[in-house]
């Protein structure tokens, strides 16, 4: 049986992070940090490091919009039946 609680949570949170995702705030915070990580790769030596500092930042993001695209793309079908 599932738990209503945990998929409206869930959904509750899919539906406001897809909502803010969209924000020109979110676009402006995303844009100042790669312009930090970029400004700070000379102080760290263009290391190893500070290249998989974004590497795994990125990854994870994405891993994360997976989901929530996926949840956004069941809700439209729902919708749509």
């Amino acid at each position: 049986m599932r738990d209503n609680r945990k998929g409206d949570l869930f959904s509750r949170f899919a539906v406001a992070t897809a909502h803010q995702s969209g924000r020109p705030h979110t676009f402006v915070a995303a844009v100042l940090i790669i312009v930090v990580w970029a400004v700070t790769g000379p102080l760290a030596g263009w290391s190893d490091t500070w290249q998989l500092v974004i590497k795994t930042g990125t990854t994870i993001v994405t891993f994360l919009r997976v989901f929530r695209s996926q949840n956004a793309q069941n809700r439209a079908g729902a919708a749509f039946q």
